[in-house]
């Protein structure tokens, strides 16, 4: 039986309704270099996963609205109708879909039955591989199934974002919607986070992979940590804005910010600010490197990437940065980083494909020895962006 089967009798015993079902799909992100860029202004690089959230659906004739995920099962069915669309802290991980429908309903979409959608998520939870904006996208491409509504792909990545930032209360920026929703196989994207200009950029890694570490630490600090380095930003642009007339961090070149960083008067906001401009750079240099077919200039910048993420951005621990240390002194490592919101979650690393099992094996049992417990660890495929499948 296929995973998609197996999802929908899945839906057949949960609900106790046979008929037709759809299925849909949305997947994870990692993001290759440019962290905490995005709501900065500055570019980002991510790709889109093989692996994400499912969503099995059908419309209702009736205005119920009911929700099941088999990644949180003790919440059983989640239930509401579509005139209830209030954030409810007992709903929990089913606020986020909650949220989704009431933005398409906001902006004026015909929505008007009910439906029911069984969610299965393979994205490791608390990884910061972007559980959440799956979770969205999975809904938002589910509603424009179901309903017939004519909406484009950019649209509903804006939406979901609205979703995750107004109704559940997270100021996330628009890279992880946009991978989700954006994503092609064999393919990262270049994202002007200020614009939404975007361009794809074939990842040609030649005899190396992407493997993805998963620290296997909860990330209870992101969140708030996340909040806080965002308002460190704001305040040491509105100190630039005296001087300099820029719309965001990610508008300044390195020689700009050196000249007019004395206006931000507090330190830590200034390093803040720092990490924000370089790493912005970084990212489009980044991407110049790769397409010359420079991956040793690519890897070079990942390990500068993660430097200043953990001295002047503050935001990698112990865990991130024990599995970056042990994956530089490894034969055969090209580039690693922590990637997503720090503070636990995971890194990313270029590794030659010949010395991944090599890799894993050594990283593995060094971070267990150092840590206590053991880190995951993932050779990714980069797959497409959010779907149907048929």
């Amino acid at each position: 039986m296929t995973l998609t089967q197996g999802l929908r009798r899945d839906f057949i015993d949960v609900f106790n309704q046979e008929g037709e079902t759809r299925i849909f799909f949305a997947p994870g992100r990692v993001n290759l270099i440019g962290e905490h860029t995005d709501y900065n202004g500055g570019h980002v690089f991510p790709c889109a996963l093989n692996f994400g959230t499912y969503g099995v659906a059908r419309k209702r004739e009736d205005r119920k609205v009911r929700l099941y995920s088999k990644n949180f099962k003790d919440l059983g069915i989640i239930e509401f109708t579509l005139d209830q669309l209030k954030y409810k802290e007992d709903h929990g991980w089913g606020n986020f879909p909650k949220g989704v429908l009431k933005v398409f309903k906001d902006n004026g979409f015909a929505i008007d039955k009910g439906f029911e959608i069984l969610y299965f998520g393979n994205i490791p939870n608390g990884a910061g591989l972007s559980s959440s904006a799956s979770l969205e996208l999975t809904t938002s491409v589910a509603l424009r199934g179901l309903f017939e509504l004519e909406v484009d792909m950019i649209s509903m990545v804006k939406m979901s974002q609205k979703a995750e930032n107004d109704f559940v209360g997270v100021s996330c920026g628009i890279m992880d919607q946009f991978a989700v929703g954006m994503g092609k196989r064999g393919k990262a994207i270049l994202l002007d986070c200020n614009t939404l200009k975007y361009k794809y950029s074939t990842l040609e890694l030649g005899d190396a992979s992407i493997v993805i570490s998963n620290t296997n630490k909860s990330r209870e600090l992101a969140d708030s940590k996340y909040n806080e380095r965002r308002g460190q930003c704001e305040r040491a642009l509105l100190q630039l804005q005296e001087k300099l007339r820029v719309k965001s961090l990610g508008e300044l070149t390195g020689e700009k910010f050196e000249e007019h960083k004395a206006l931000i008067t507090n330190d830590i906001d200034r390093k803040r600010a720092k990490h924000a401009v370089y790493e912005n750079q970084r990212t489009i240099e980044a991407v110049i490197a790769l397409e010359k077919g420079d991956l040793e200039k690519f890897g070079q910048l990942m390990k500068a990437s993660h430097i200043s993420l953990r001295d002047d951005y503050e935001v990698t621990g112990k865990e991130l940065d024990t599995l970056v240390k042990l994956a530089w002194e490894q034969e055969g490592t090209i580039g690693s980083r922590m990637t997503g919101a720090g503070f636990g979650g995971c890194t990313v690393s270029i590794v030659r494909n010949d010395m991944i099992d090599r890799f894993i094996k050594n990283v593995g049992n060094k971070y267990v020895e150092k840590i206590g417990y053991k880190a995951d660890f993932y050779v990714a495929s980069i797959g497409d962006g959010a779907r149907e499948l048929k």
